[in-house]
């Protein structure tokens, strides 16, 4: 896709200009050091600790619902209403090359925001036990997917309006819904609503099986396949903007 990596490299330079960015990198790795911390100081084993910080505390999960919005809000939706978007559009770049690196740059944030594990497991093993490595790579890996989607729906409804506001309170409250809807089926005894909420379940896909160190392409490909169908809506809205 042409115009990909210059997307990419000009939309991840602009979140680490941008004070956002720095506030939320702050915030993610000072409530993720002390809960991680906490978690221990409880006679919590390290494995035990990782796994919490990683996904099984309400900690992350406000963290990956709140900050993909916030980080994705501005991407489309204010260069929509500035005007910039249209001179971007009319450059030798595709709409997919667009999203895609908006989406990157996102995600490299989100991948680097977790990447703080590495540091805790270290630091851990520096003075007692070591963690396993497997929980640390894989709860990473899918905290990292985890957030991945949720960048990927914010894109979404940043592409929809141009209000960033409203492109981060609308994502944010897709993203509530995607947690927490299976949850409530999940109390229906219809056996089609159970099928089909574990379709669907972001929860039961992350926690039953990174967060234990295994590495089932089923899994990856239900985070990816989420991904790539809201990046597709987001070109195809992206698309209806070129044509206007």
């Amino acid at each position: 896709m042409s115009g990909l990596v210059a997307i990419y490299r000009r939309e991840l330079a602009g979140l680490f200009v941008g004070p956002l960015a720095w506030i939320l990198l702050c915030i993610a790795l000072v409530l993720n050091g002390y809960l991680y911390s906490v978690y221990l100081k409880l006679g919590t084993d390290v494995d035990a600790a990782m796994r919490m910080t990683l996904g099984n505390s309400i900690a992350f999960w406000v963290l990956v619902i709140l900050f993909p919005p916030l980080l994705t809000m501005r991407m489309i939706s204010e260069e929509s209403r500035s005007g910039l978007l249209e001179f971007v559009l009319t450059a030798p770049v595709t709409d997919a090359a667009v999203v895609t690196g908006k989406f990157l740059a996102a995600l490299t944030f989100m991948a680097l925001l977790w990447a703080s594990v590495f540091v805790y497991a270290l630091a851990t093993q520096s003075v007692g036990p070591s963690a396993d490595w497997g929980i640390v790579v894989g709860g990473w890996c899918g905290a990292t997917l985890c957030s991945g989607l949720f960048c990927a729906i914010g894109l979404f409804m940043s592409s929809v309006t141009s209000i960033p506001v409203a492109a981060a309170l609308s994502a944010t409250v897709v993203n509530i819904g995607i947690v927490i809807l299976p949850l409530l089926a999940g109390l229906s005894d219809a056996p089609w609503v159970q099928r089909v909420t574990r379709r669907v379940h972001v929860l039961d896909h992350l926690q039953n099986s990174f967060l234990f160190g295994v590495f089932d392409t089923a899994y990856v490909v239900f985070f990816a396949a989420w991904t790539a169908f809201f990046l597709f809506l987001a070109v195809r809205t992206v698309e209806s903007r070129r044509w206007r």
